[in-house]
Protein backbone atom coordinates (compact mmCIF):
# COMPACT_ATOMS: atom_id res chain seq x y z
CA UNK A 1 0.00 0.00 0.00
CA UNK A 2 2.86 2.33 0.86
CA UNK A 3 4.47 1.65 -2.54
CA UNK A 4 1.21 2.40 -4.35
CA UNK A 5 0.80 5.66 -2.42
CA UNK A 6 4.36 6.67 -3.27
CA UNK A 7 3.84 5.99 -6.97
CA UNK A 8 0.58 7.92 -6.96
CA UNK A 9 2.27 10.87 -5.25
CA UNK A 10 5.09 10.78 -7.81
CA UNK A 11 2.64 10.74 -10.72
CA UNK A 12 0.65 13.64 -9.27
CA UNK A 13 3.78 15.68 -8.66
CA UNK A 14 5.05 14.95 -12.17
CA UNK A 15 1.77 16.06 -13.74
CA UNK A 16 1.62 19.19 -11.60
CA UNK A 17 5.22 19.99 -12.55
CA UNK A 18 4.37 19.51 -16.21
CA UNK A 19 1.33 21.78 -15.95
CA UNK A 20 3.33 24.44 -14.13
CA UNK A 21 6.09 24.22 -16.72
CA UNK A 22 3.57 24.73 -19.52
CA UNK A 23 1.88 27.59 -17.68
CA UNK A 24 5.10 29.34 -16.70
CA UNK A 25 6.03 32.28 -18.88
CA UNK A 26 9.77 33.13 -18.60
CA UNK A 27 9.05 36.80 -19.26
CA UNK A 28 6.55 36.96 -16.40
CA UNK A 29 8.92 35.04 -14.12
CA UNK A 30 11.77 37.45 -14.84
CA UNK A 31 9.53 40.45 -14.23
CA UNK A 32 8.34 38.96 -10.95
CA UNK A 33 11.95 38.36 -9.83
CA UNK A 34 12.85 41.91 -10.76
CA UNK A 35 9.93 43.29 -8.76
CA UNK A 36 10.93 41.23 -5.71
CA UNK A 37 14.47 42.58 -5.92
CA UNK A 38 13.16 46.12 -6.18
CA UNK A 39 11.03 45.50 -3.09
CA UNK A 40 14.13 44.27 -1.27
CA UNK A 41 16.01 47.40 -2.31
CA UNK A 42 13.17 49.55 -1.01
CA UNK A 43 13.30 47.69 2.31
CA UNK A 44 17.03 48.38 2.54
CA UNK A 45 16.42 52.06 1.87
CA UNK A 46 13.72 52.22 4.52
CA UNK A 47 16.03 50.47 7.01
CA UNK A 48 18.80 52.91 6.19
CA UNK A 49 16.43 55.81 6.72
CA UNK A 50 15.44 54.37 10.12
CA UNK A 51 19.11 54.04 11.14
CA UNK A 52 19.88 57.60 10.09
CA UNK A 53 16.81 58.85 11.97
CA UNK A 54 17.88 57.06 15.13
CA UNK A 55 21.41 58.44 14.84
CA UNK A 56 20.11 61.96 14.36
CA UNK A 57 17.87 61.59 17.39
CA UNK A 58 20.80 60.43 19.52
CA UNK A 59 22.98 63.24 18.22
CA UNK A 60 20.33 65.79 19.17
CA UNK A 61 20.06 64.25 22.61
CA UNK A 62 23.85 64.34 22.89
CA UNK A 63 23.91 68.03 21.99
CA UNK A 64 21.33 68.81 24.70
CA UNK A 65 23.32 66.88 27.25
CA UNK A 66 26.52 68.67 26.26
CA UNK A 67 24.72 71.95 26.83
CA UNK A 68 23.66 70.70 30.27
CA UNK A 69 27.27 69.78 31.06
CA UNK A 70 28.38 73.30 30.21
CA UNK A 71 25.51 74.75 32.26
CA UNK A 72 26.26 72.57 35.32
CA UNK A 73 29.96 73.42 35.11
CA UNK A 74 29.10 77.12 35.11
CA UNK A 75 26.68 76.67 38.03
CA UNK A 76 29.29 74.75 40.00
CA UNK A 77 31.79 77.57 39.52
CA UNK A 78 29.22 80.16 40.54
CA UNK A 79 28.25 78.22 43.67
CA UNK A 80 31.87 77.73 44.63
CA UNK A 81 32.59 81.44 44.08
CA UNK A 82 29.63 82.23 46.35
CA UNK A 83 31.13 80.00 49.04
CA UNK A 84 28.43 77.32 48.64
CA UNK A 85 30.59 74.27 48.27
CA UNK A 86 27.78 71.67 48.75
CA UNK A 87 25.80 73.20 45.88
CA UNK A 88 28.91 73.25 43.74
CA UNK A 89 29.48 69.57 44.57
CA UNK A 90 25.91 68.70 43.59
CA UNK A 91 26.28 70.50 40.26
CA UNK A 92 29.55 68.68 39.57
CA UNK A 93 27.97 65.30 40.42
CA UNK A 94 25.18 65.90 37.91
CA UNK A 95 27.75 67.02 35.39
CA UNK A 96 29.72 63.80 35.87
CA UNK A 97 26.59 61.66 35.51
CA UNK A 98 25.61 63.40 32.31
CA UNK A 99 29.11 63.02 30.94
CA UNK A 100 28.84 59.24 31.54
CA UNK A 101 25.58 59.19 29.64
CA UNK A 102 27.23 61.19 26.87
CA UNK A 103 29.91 58.55 26.51
CA UNK A 104 27.20 55.90 26.13
CA UNK A 105 25.41 58.02 23.54
CA UNK A 106 28.63 58.56 21.65
CA UNK A 107 29.15 54.79 21.53
CA UNK A 108 25.60 54.26 20.21
CA UNK A 109 26.02 56.98 17.64
CA UNK A 110 29.30 55.44 16.51
CA UNK A 111 27.63 52.02 16.17
CA UNK A 112 24.75 53.54 14.20
CA UNK A 113 27.20 55.29 11.93
CA UNK A 114 28.96 51.97 11.24
CA UNK A 115 25.61 50.30 10.60
CA UNK A 116 24.62 53.16 8.34
CA UNK A 117 27.80 52.83 6.31
CA UNK A 118 27.35 49.07 6.05
CA UNK A 119 23.79 49.50 4.82
CA UNK A 120 24.90 52.13 2.31
CA UNK A 121 27.50 49.69 0.95
CA UNK A 122 24.93 46.88 0.81
CA UNK A 123 22.45 49.17 -0.90
CA UNK A 124 25.03 50.12 -3.53
CA UNK A 125 25.91 46.47 -4.20
CA UNK A 126 22.28 45.44 -4.32
CA UNK A 127 21.37 48.29 -6.63
CA UNK A 128 24.27 47.36 -8.90
CA UNK A 129 23.10 43.74 -8.98
CA UNK A 130 19.54 44.82 -9.73
CA UNK A 131 20.68 47.01 -12.60
CA UNK A 132 22.71 44.13 -14.02
CA UNK A 133 19.70 41.81 -13.56
CA UNK A 134 17.42 44.31 -15.28
CA UNK A 135 19.72 44.50 -18.30
CA UNK A 136 20.09 40.73 -18.40
CA UNK A 137 16.33 40.36 -17.97
CA UNK A 138 15.62 42.45 -21.04
CA UNK A 139 18.14 40.47 -23.07
CA UNK A 140 16.66 37.13 -21.98
CA UNK A 141 13.11 38.35 -22.67
CA UNK A 142 14.14 39.47 -26.15
CA UNK A 143 15.88 36.15 -26.79
CA UNK A 144 12.87 34.21 -25.54
CA UNK A 145 10.48 36.22 -27.71
CA UNK A 146 12.70 35.66 -30.74
CA UNK A 147 13.01 31.93 -30.00
CA UNK A 148 9.25 31.66 -29.45
CA UNK A 149 8.58 33.38 -32.77
CA UNK A 150 11.10 31.11 -34.49
CA UNK A 151 9.44 28.03 -33.02
CA UNK A 152 6.02 29.18 -34.21
CA UNK A 153 7.37 29.88 -37.68
CA UNK A 154 9.06 26.47 -37.79
CA UNK A 155 5.91 24.76 -36.53
CA UNK A 156 3.83 26.53 -39.16
CA UNK A 157 6.35 25.62 -41.87
CA UNK A 158 6.70 21.97 -40.85
CA UNK A 159 3.17 21.44 -39.57
CA UNK A 160 4.31 19.94 -36.26
CA UNK A 161 2.63 22.48 -34.00
CA UNK A 162 -0.63 21.75 -32.22
CA UNK A 163 -2.68 24.13 -34.37
CA UNK A 164 -0.99 23.00 -37.58
CA UNK A 165 -1.43 19.38 -36.47
CA UNK A 166 -5.18 19.99 -36.17
CA UNK A 167 -5.16 21.54 -39.65
CA UNK A 168 -3.20 18.55 -40.96
CA UNK A 169 -5.66 16.11 -39.41
CA UNK A 170 -8.60 17.99 -40.94
CA UNK A 171 -6.88 17.92 -44.33
CA UNK A 172 -6.21 14.19 -43.98
CA UNK A 173 -9.85 13.53 -43.09
CA UNK A 174 -10.95 15.50 -46.15
CA UNK A 175 -8.56 13.52 -48.36
CA UNK A 176 -9.81 10.23 -46.90
CA UNK A 177 -13.43 11.18 -47.53
CA UNK A 178 -12.58 12.25 -51.07
CA UNK A 179 -10.81 8.95 -51.78
CA UNK A 180 -13.75 7.00 -50.34
CA UNK A 181 -16.23 8.89 -52.54
CA UNK A 182 -14.05 8.36 -55.62
CA UNK A 183 -13.75 4.65 -54.86
CA UNK A 184 -17.50 4.38 -54.35
CA UNK A 185 -18.23 6.21 -57.61
CA UNK A 186 -15.84 3.89 -59.47
CA UNK A 187 -17.49 0.84 -57.96
CA UNK A 188 -20.92 2.10 -58.97
CA UNK A 189 -19.75 2.61 -62.57
CA UNK A 190 -18.23 -0.85 -62.70
CA UNK A 191 -21.36 -2.51 -61.33
CA UNK A 192 -23.53 -0.56 -63.74
CA UNK A 193 -21.43 -1.65 -66.73
CA UNK A 194 -21.66 -5.24 -65.49
CA UNK A 195 -25.47 -4.99 -65.46
CA UNK A 196 -25.75 -5.54 -61.76
CA UNK A 197 -28.42 -2.84 -61.50
CA UNK A 198 -31.90 -3.13 -63.05
CA UNK A 199 -33.11 -0.44 -65.45
CA UNK A 200 -35.49 1.51 -63.29
CA UNK A 201 -37.32 2.76 -66.40
CA UNK A 202 -38.39 -0.82 -67.20
CA UNK A 203 -39.78 -1.70 -63.83
CA UNK A 204 -43.33 -0.62 -64.76
CA UNK A 205 -43.89 -3.35 -67.48
CA UNK A 206 -44.56 -6.08 -64.91
CA UNK A 207 -41.70 -8.28 -66.17
CA UNK A 208 -38.87 -9.58 -64.10
CA UNK A 209 -35.45 -10.62 -65.31
CA UNK A 210 -36.56 -14.20 -66.15
CA UNK A 211 -39.51 -12.94 -68.24
CA UNK A 212 -37.22 -10.70 -70.25
CA UNK A 213 -34.77 -13.55 -70.90
CA UNK A 214 -37.59 -15.87 -72.08
CA UNK A 215 -38.96 -13.16 -74.38
CA UNK A 216 -35.50 -12.65 -75.91
CA UNK A 217 -35.19 -16.42 -76.40
CA UNK A 218 -38.57 -16.64 -78.18
CA UNK A 219 -37.70 -13.74 -80.46
CA UNK A 220 -34.42 -15.42 -81.39
CA UNK A 221 -36.17 -18.70 -82.25
CA UNK A 222 -38.63 -16.95 -84.59
CA UNK A 223 -35.81 -15.23 -86.41
CA UNK A 224 -33.99 -18.53 -86.81
CA UNK A 225 -37.11 -20.21 -88.28
CA UNK A 226 -37.63 -17.38 -90.78
CA UNK A 227 -34.00 -17.59 -91.84
CA UNK A 228 -34.20 -21.37 -92.43
CA UNK A 229 -37.36 -20.96 -94.53
CA UNK A 230 -35.69 -18.37 -96.73
CA UNK A 231 -32.68 -20.65 -97.19
CA UNK A 232 -35.02 -23.45 -98.25
CA UNK A 233 -36.70 -21.28 -100.84
CA UNK A 234 -33.38 -20.18 -102.28
CA UNK A 235 -32.24 -23.79 -102.41
CA UNK A 236 -35.32 -24.76 -104.50
CA UNK A 237 -34.02 -22.54 -107.34
CA UNK A 238 -36.43 -19.73 -106.93
CA UNK A 239 -35.72 -16.52 -108.92
CA UNK A 240 -35.43 -13.18 -107.33
CA UNK A 241 -38.89 -12.42 -108.58
CA UNK A 242 -40.18 -15.60 -107.12
CA UNK A 243 -38.31 -14.78 -103.98
CA UNK A 244 -40.09 -11.49 -103.92
CA UNK A 245 -43.39 -13.20 -104.59
CA UNK A 246 -42.60 -15.75 -102.00
CA UNK A 247 -41.79 -12.98 -99.57
CA UNK A 248 -45.10 -11.32 -100.49
CA UNK A 249 -46.97 -14.59 -100.01
CA UNK A 250 -45.14 -15.11 -96.84
CA UNK A 251 -46.24 -11.70 -95.82
CA UNK A 252 -49.84 -12.50 -96.75
CA UNK A 253 -49.63 -15.73 -94.85
CA UNK A 254 -48.34 -13.90 -91.84
CA UNK A 255 -51.11 -11.39 -92.31
CA UNK A 256 -53.69 -14.23 -92.52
Amino acid sequence: MAGLTGRFSTVVKARISKLLDRAEDPSETLEYSYQKQMELLQNVKRGLADVVTSKKRLQLQSQRMEQQVVKLDTQARQALAAGNEPLARTALERKTAIQGELQGLDTQVSELEQQQQSMIDNQARLQSRIEAFRSRKEVVKAQYSAAEAQVRISEAATGVGEEMADVGLAMQRALDKTENMRARAGAMDELERAGAFEDLTQLGDGQDDIDRQLAQLGSGTQVDSELERMKAELGAGGSPGQLGAGQAEGGQERSA
